[in-house]
């Protein structure tokens, strides 16, 4: 799935909307609760708090532009987040492990003097423990 195509299926319902602005709402008062025991202008915090918590209960759809737009950041920042983390994770571990391993695990060497590439396994009796230790 294409991430515009995620951008476009945000959803935004009553539900998603409320969510977003108690959401922020508690932000507000954890804010406003911090800068009153360590500083800061609180009753302010404390207020925005709690008008975007009623407005959240009362008149959701007032944040829907605010929640399109915070969740199209997010689903943004997550795109180009994943692809460095995975970048990264391929470039540091599993590159320098193919580098320096002497064994060729994949049989990616091509050999044009066989037929084929399959690998037989030997066969033996079925036991109990062969059902718990399948490789």
């Amino acid at each position: 799935m294409n991430f515009l195509d995620e951008i476009k299926n945000i959803k935004s319902g009553k539900k998603e909307l409320r969510q977003f602005a108690f959401l922020f709402g508690g932000i507000s008062i954890a804010l406003g609760v911090y800068f009153y025991f360590y500083g800061g202008d609180f009753l302010l915090w404390l207020v925005i708090g709690v008008v975007l918590i009623l407005l959240g209960f009362v008149f959701p759809k007032i944040f829907l532009p605010f929640h399109k737009a915070w969740m199209t950041l997010a689903v943004i920042l997550g795109f180009i987040s994943t692809r460095i983390i995975l970048t990264a994770l391929f470039y540091l571990v599993i590159f320098p492990i193919k580098l320096f391993m002497k064994k060729d695990l994949l049989d990616e060497k091509i050999d044009k003097s066989r037929k084929s590439y399959w690998t037989p396994r030997e066969k033996k009796e079925y036991q109990k423990i062969d059902t718990e230790r399948q490789f």
